[in-house]
């Protein structure tokens, strides 16, 4: 059985200044992030754009990644589309290269009721057999996953995780609240609580900013399973500086632009994004150095 724990960065899809697939640039991050300490990575998210990836892209991508990952760690692949048809599409072709776990982002753009969500989700995890984690990001789609209907999901036998995004410590606390007596993990999606959901009793993260500082968030979770919470704390706030600052530009560009100063290349955002003022590439260039991911 997988257990869905540790840090998972949902990796940065690397594409070239004509919006093509770097190859060599996935392979450089996946090899970066596993030699930072990661217990698995997710492909094709949100901070992968998968938005704005064709079906083909999204497949090379995970034929990549299966290829350079080669068995080290547990590889999720992100499932998410506005129809249940696609998303089903998309857990077959998972399911095809092996990955170890889908995930799935509720629709975008529609806006679902609770009964519609709820049979979005298992009509989904009924027609391919694959363990799915469902993703609450309310910010991005404008749809939030109650904690009742993540409470129904976790009695279906493969959805075996939730990762929530909302912010809302309260609605993740509900999550682990109501599921803590079932095989169902909560994963934190809001890399600045990190801490605060493992000390409520979730498993680990799915964190953008493990693309970029993949140590750091891996000794959040280390110090926390050790004991240490002071030492988690200390690296949760640090980390939270640099998560603070992805208001100095478009969803999902900042940990682009990051890594691309950390000299890990990754190329360019789709558009319409587009990178980084100067100004705050250097106001960023600033965080990474007090964070001690760069020396002066």
């Amino acid at each position: 059985m997988l257990e869905i724990k540790g840090v998972v960065p949902p990796l940065i899809t690397p594409l070239d200044e004509n919006e093509r697939l770097d190859e060599k640039g996935l392979r450089r991050l996946i090899d970066y992030v596993i030699k930072g300490g990661v217990h698995g990575v997710f492909v094709i998210g949100s901070t992968g754009e998968f938005y704005g990836l064709s079906f083909e892209d999204k497949k090379r991508v995970v034929e990549i990644t299966m290829d350079e990952v080669n068995g080290r760690i547990p590889v999720y692949v992100g499932a998410s589309a506005i129809t249940t048809r696609e998303c089903i599409h998309l857990a077959e072709m998972s399911k095809y290269y092996e990955a170890a776990a889908i995930t799935v982002l509720t629709p975008m753009f529609i806006t679902p009721n609770e009964k519609e969500l709820y049979d979005h989700f298992v009509t989904i995890a009924k027609a391919v057999n694959i363990p799915n984690v469902v993703y609450n990001n309310p910010e991005r789609t404008g749809v939030n996953m109650s904690a009742g209907l993540v409470e129904r999901l976790a009695d279906i036998e493969n959805i075996v995780a939730a990762k929530d995004t909302s912010g809302d410590m309260t609605l993740t606390s509900e999550y682990i609240r109501r599921t803590r007596d079932k095989n169902f993990s909560i994963m934190a999606g809001r890399d600045t609580m990190i801490l605060a959901t493992l000390v409520y009793g979730g498993t680990g993260c799915v964190a953008g900013t493990a693309n970029v500082v993949p140590k750091l968030v891996v000794e959040i979770y280390d110090k926390f399973m050790a004991g240490d919470m002071q030492g988690a704390l200390d690296a949760q706030f640090r980390l939270s500086l640099f998560r603070n600052a992805y208001s100095l530009g478009s969803f999902p560009v900042v940990p682009k632009d990051a890594l691309n100063i950390l000299g890990v290349n990754v190329g360019h955002p789709i558009r319409p994004i587009q990178h980084m003022t100067e100004e705050n590439q250097t106001k960023l260039r600033k965080i990474l150095v007090q964070i001690g991911a760069i020396e002066k």
